[in-house]
């Protein structure tokens, strides 16, 4: 088996050197310096690596085709808990060199992180987790590290010679490590010291400098000419009317650097006309690109403002990418008008000389739908499957969603050359784009962005993207990329499509279909109508006449109306009243919906100054709306009614104890 493995590892550095020179030692300086190297993607690594992925996703996944493979609870898995020096550590990564960390993602972090180098025993890293992901830490500064959209995300690369693990000393948290292998035989993977941080501090802030203003670290084209059109204004859009196409064509070897565009129209109009553009993209007699042409810049239906490193969209409009796109002979840009009205198009590219090589790779960019799709029952949802040899590079992702609930439970599982378990098996789709907790927040990276969620909640449109540029997937002979498709919501039909993006030699072929008019229809945002309990007399809506800190509507999508009234900052002893209207004077039975939480206490409930019975207990672990309560049979006024909640205890657990939410009253006429 060694010699095997050795023999394979041979093979792959031939394969990957073959015509490209001696290859450079992989350092914490050299992985710094890909952190922004957009033309490096263009070429296969050298030396070669595989990614993969270790996660906390739910252990009791085992198998396609089962319920369990859609198991959600992914949270405190890890490989294995030791004791060390009279500590628990938890193993979130142990990994045989050479190799590198290259992305480090939660949702929680918790405790002291601890990376170990080559077997030593004493961590070569060492800090509290969230100071790492967070930022925070000297020698790993914001935008390297830090927090977007509630989720934690380093960058950092960390290079090992031998051997790596990663541990804390907590647990009960969300993880991702991503992590490059090299070939045994590599022997020239210099390993992370921590002198690394003073030694390459110019390097790390210039770094966080570029990453800062992303747009702005594009390698520019070595012609003048090429600088000036980088820089100078768009010429003014022209009509391109209804089947009509608009072309740029260049003759190789070269590159294409930077694509830039602008679509006029009203704000209305905007969406469907950068829909009904269809762009294709053409390098050596193949055709690599094809995509609706707004949505190839990764911000979804519209003129969405984001800036990342490959790609934006400007505060002016502008579309723009950067890309890096070499060819050997020729290449060709299409924008072809498929709609029914005519669009005003500006369109410029930027070129340079290029020399084509062994290593050299093609651009792709296509784009897929699934409409109307039921939330039951969960399926595996493929991005793209892709044959031939290649780096995937990320994913453009867009919703169109009826309800306020989440839709992105669905963990990413990713196969690399024929893999039958995939090597990223992730934690949430919202993790696997570098955020976390469902969270509605627009955010800007030059990794990863949230450039749309139209709200409220995760309702309407949302638009959300991810760059694989430190943390590229390599694969040799082909690549499957599936993702859960798992709403919170059982009852509910919506629509996505995914734009992905990778590199590969001639003639690698993916499983898109060759994209029609049709395709390209935007689809529609349902009006939407928070859900309510017939019958409910919302908590959210009653008048407060007597109350001890503080009380507001809260949203929870569990309640009815989508809110609830919450009642915090009380102590024992204080009262909170609110009044509520009978339709007549009568006898009716009261029933009455809750919230309960970790940090929600005691009561006891009166109507009319009637007490309701024994006090109630709203303690939980983890938020959750209660069943119906039956409160009790009582003669109601016409015109308000008073309920008077006091606060009687809370458990000793419950931390910082004493809350309470009213969902709703509900009256039955009692006979």
């Amino acid at each position: 088996m060694t010699r095997t493995l050795a023999s394979l590892s041979l093979g792959l550095l031939a394969a990957a050197t073959c015509g490209c020179g001696t290859m450079h030692p992989v350092t914490t300086e050299s992985l710094l310096a890909e952190m922004t190297d957009l033309a490096a993607l263009a070429e296969y690594p050298s030396p070669p690596f595989t990614c993969r992925q270790f996660s906390s996703y739910d252990r009791k996944s085992t198998r396609p085709g089962v319920e369990d493979w859609f198991a959600n609870a992914d949270t405190g898995q890890f490989l294995r808990v030791e004791e060390v020096d009279g500590r628990k550590e938890h193993v979130m990564m142990d990994a045989a060199g050479p190799g590198a960390i290259v992305r480090i993602w939660s949702a929680n972090p918790r405790g002291t992180l601890r990376i170990y180098l080559d077997h030593a025993r004493t961590p070569v890293l060492e800090a509290p987790m969230a100071d790492i992901l967070g930022g925070k830490l000297a020698g790993i500064p914001d935008p390297i590290a830090g927090t977007r959209s509630h989720g934690w995300n380093s960058h950092f690369p960390i290079p090992y010679a031998r051997h790596c693990k990663v541990t804390s000393d907590e647990g009960g948290f969300y993880y991702h490590v991503n992590y490059r292998t090299y070939p045994a035989i590599f022997s020239q993977v210099v390993s992370f010291r921590p002198s690394d941080f003073e030694t390459l501090k110019p390097v790390i802030t210039a770094t966080a400098a570029r990453l800062a203003v992303p747009r702005s670290a594009a390698v520019e084209p070595s012609t003048p000419e090429g600088r000036t059109a980088l820089l100078a204004p768009l010429d003014p859009p022209l009509p391109l009317l209804p089947g009509e196409a608009r072309r740029l064509c260049a003759d190789g070897p070269g590159a294409i650097v930077a694509v830039r565009a602008r679509v006029e129209a009203a704000e209305p109009e905007i969406e469907s006309k950068l829909r009904q553009l269809l762009l294709t993209m053409t390098f050596d007699g193949q055709t690599t690109v094809e995509c609706p042409f707004g949505d190839f810049f990764g911000a979804g239906p519209g003129l969405n403002r984001y800036e990342s490193l490959p790609m934006g969209v400007a505060e002016d409009g502008e579309l723009w990418s950067h890309w890096f796109m070499p060819y050997a002979q020729s290449a060709e840009l299409r924008v072809r008008n498929v709609g029914e009205t005519s669009v005003e198009l500006a369109l410029r590219w930027v070129t340079t000389p290029y020399q084509w090589t062994d290593r050299s790779m093609h651009f792709f960019a296509r784009w897929k739908r699934i409409d109307d799709v039921p939330s039951r029952p969960f399926i595996d949802w493929n991005y793209a499957t892709i044959r031939g040899r290649g780096v995937f590079v990320g994913a453009a992702l867009e919703v169109t969603n009826p309800v306020r609930h989440w839709w992105g439970e669905g963990d990413e599982k990713i196969y690399v050359d024929g893999e039958s378990w995939p090597s990223h098996f992730g934690t949430g789709t919202e993790d696997y784009f570098g955020y976390a907790w469902c969270s509605n927040l627009r955010f800007v990276h030059a990794y990863h962005s949230q450039p749309r969620c139209d709200g409220p909640g995760n309702y309407g449109r949302s638009a959300v993207n991810r760059w694989h540029i430190i943390d590229q997937i390599p694969f040799r002979r082909d690549f499957r990329f599936d993702m859960e498709v798992w709403h919170q919501r059982d009852d509910v039909t919506f629509s996505m499509a995914v734009c992905t993006y990778w590199y590969a030699r001639p003639g690698a072929t993916s499983d898109h279909a060759v994209l029609q008019a049709d395709d390209l229809r935007l689809p529609p945002v349902p009006p939407y109508e928070p859900p309510a309990v017939a019958g409910a007399i919302e908590g959210e809506t009653l008048p407060v006449i007597e109350k001890k800190g503080t009380a507001s509507p809260q949203e929870i999508l569990d309640c009815s109306n989508e809110k609830h009234l919450w009642w915090r900052d009380a102590q024992i002893g204080d009262r909170l009243v609110v009044t509520f209207e009978a339709p007549e004077a009568r006898r009716y039975k009261v029933f009455g919906r809750f919230l309960k939480a970790a940090d929600y206490g005691i009561v006891r409930l009166s109507v009319g100054g009637e007490p309701t019975g024994n006090p109630l207990d709203f303690y939980n672990d983890g938020i959750r709306v209660s069943e119906e309560i039956e409160l009790g049979i009582f003669a109601l006024k016409p015109g308000p009614n008073e309920l008077a909640v006091e606060i009687v205890g809370a458990r000793e657990d419950a931390i910082p104890k004493y809350m309470f939410g009213l969902d709703y009253l509900r009256l039955e006429p009692v006979e």
